[in-house]
């Protein structure tokens, strides 16, 4: 039976004296649960309701905003309605915790700002330009990455809440990014793979988990949710959770050295290889912070785990793969980043060849 949290259930009586239950978290609206707990009604409404992606969430906040503001927008656009057409709510789930605590950041810190007036007339007037939105996101310069979710999630905002004719302009139109020359997310090299194999064997939990990065070119997120059940006639066919359309369905040969390592591991997962050490799935977030331990202990403090994702695409290009070969593996949605990694190897081949063809040429 399922441990109910009782932080999440609360009883009461209602005006007739009959003792009632439902479900209440911080931030939720408050779900009836039917029967008694442990029963099966209970225990299905509970589940049901226990998934934060299922439960509606009130809008923090909500009625104390003010009409035009920051703060009324982000409240809006977060609890859009209906599901079914809010394109918050269609994105991934990782993709909405990254969104949503970049608008809450954003909402602390500019929330009370008005983003219009209405003038005499009814006209409203925009009063945060694109100047303004261009000044905030310079300040995130340091931080390419950050910069680009950041703008990303403003311009995801702002569209919808034009097409909702909440807004009389989109500010975000002709804001840039910063350009910052930086390579990203560290890209493993045999040295740093050679390290973190001597330093965790064949058989552990840590040595299973960066084989399923090395050897599928997954992101975290995709690596946590796998499983026994996805691995079929030496194929592991996973749909992955950032990517949208044909090319989020993946199927992959599995490599011998994984399999031997799943095979040489004893795992207490029942749905997932990988498990907590209350026998949970890893959420992405918690698996990246164990794995940056681990990449630690081995003497690897410079890389990570996406970095392995970018180290399979190397592997690969290396190898001769297409860009086209390689995105089939590792599921990129488009073939510019593929193709850095192709082009890069294709130097390294050809500088290889000139300089043979130098030595041969007795110069």
């Amino acid at each position: 039976m399922t441990r109910i949290c009782l932080d999440y259930v609360h009883e009461y009586r209602d005006r007739h004296g009959k003792l009632r239950r439902y479900f209440r978290r911080r931030g939720f609206k408050r779900i009836p649960l039917p029967g008694m707990p442990g029963s099966p009604e209970f225990m299905e409404a509970y589940q049901a309701v226990l998934s934060s992606e299922t439960v509606p969430r009130s809008q923090i906040g909500g009625k104390r905003t003010v009409p035009g503001t920051v703060n009324a927008l982000v409240v809006a656009y977060l609890d859009s309605s209906p599901a079914s057409t809010s394109p918050f709510k269609a994105l991934a789930a990782e993709t909405r915790r990254t969104r949503r605590n970049i608008l809450e950041s954003f909402r602390k810190e500019h929330g009370d700002k008005r983003i219009f007036y209405t003038a005499a007339g009814g006209q409203r007037v925009t009063l945060l330009t694109r100047e303004h939105v261009q000044a905030i996101v310079n300040k995130k310069a340091v931080t390419p990455f950050g910069q680009r979710n950041f703008l990303n999630t403003l311009r995801a905002m702002f569209q919808w809440a034009m097409a909702e004719g909440r807004v009389p302009d989109d500010p975000t139109l002709g804001v840039k990014r910063v350009k910052a020359k930086t390579t990203g997310y560290k890209t493993w090299s045999e040295d740093h793979i050679s390290r973190f194999e001597a330093a965790h064997p064949i058989g552990s939990k840590a040595r299973l988990a960066f084989a399923l990065l090395l050897y599928t070119g997954q992101r975290r997120g995709d690596v946590v949710k796998m499983g026994r059940q996805h691995v079929h006639n030496g194929t592991l066919t996973i749909d992955q959770g950032k990517t949208e359309g044909e090319e989020a369905h993946l199927e992959i040969p599995v490599h011998s050295k994984l399999q031997e390592i799943i095979d040489a591991t004893p795992t207490v997962g029942v749905k997932t290889f990988l498990v907590t050490h209350f026998g949970k799935p890893y959420s992405a977030a918690g698996f990246s912070n164990w794995f940056r331990g681990l990449c630690d202990e081995a003497g690897c403090p410079d890389v990570s785990a996406h970095g392995l994702r970018k180290t399979t695409a190397r592997r690969l290009a290396e190898l001769g793969c297409s860009a086209h070969e390689i995105a089939a593996i590792t599921g990129h949605a488009t073939l510019s980043e593929v193709q850095r990694y192709t082009k890069a190897a294709d130097r390294k081949r050809l500088a290889q060849s000139a300089m043979r063809k130098l030595i041969e040429g007795g110069s």
